[in-house]
């Protein structure tokens, strides 16, 4: 989908994942449109950045928030599976899945069981609580890139791929 956040407008929706498809698409719009766009968002598909490149020479690229988290998710319940657990507790997955925020007094005696478990795992999380904090309590583009980087260097070791991704 690409579409004016500004505006609130849907402007296109190409409904493929293939380069060529996509440049063609997005090539049919006037040269002074594409270079008047200043950033563009993106899920985590790599050919996106060479798309951009090509067809909206002065926008930033941005990986949008949604696939970012699902990303930093599905490496945390990785680490999860890998994880040798000596006490079963149910909903383990989803106690770490959700956001540490919205559980209820119940589900922090329970995730604090499942934490106490593996110093990794715990380290985990809480870089996956620290990422989405960045999201929510950032007030500014400059104060977010200051976070994201003290983020990216002290989850390196752990978030490899998502950081890739980036």
């Amino acid at each position: 989908m690409v579409g004016d956040l500004e505006k609130g407008e849907l402007i296109e929706v190409i409904d493929s994942h293939q380069k060529d498809e996509i440049i063609e698409a997005l090539m049919e719009k006037p040269l002074e449109v594409r270079e008047a766009v200043e950033e563009v968002s993106v899920d985590m598909w790599g050919g996106f950045p060479k798309v951009i490149e090509k067809v909206f020479p002065n926008a930033v690229i941005l990986t949008d928030r949604f696939h970012v988290m699902k990303a930093v998710n599905e490496e945390l319940n990785k680490i999860r599976k890998q994880t040798s657990f000596t006490l079963k507790i149910k909903g383990e997955k989803w106690l770490l899945l959700k956001n540490k925020k919205d559980l209820t007094e119940e589900e922090l005696q329970k995730l604090e069981l499942v934490l106490k478990q593996s110093n990794r795992l715990r380290k985990v999380y809480e870089y996956k609580e620290s990422f989405r904090e960045i999201y929510e309590k950032v007030k500014d583009k400059e104060e977010g890139r200051l976070k994201f980087t003290e983020w990216l260097e002290n989850a390196k070791s752990i978030y490899t791929d998502v950081i890739r991704a980036c």
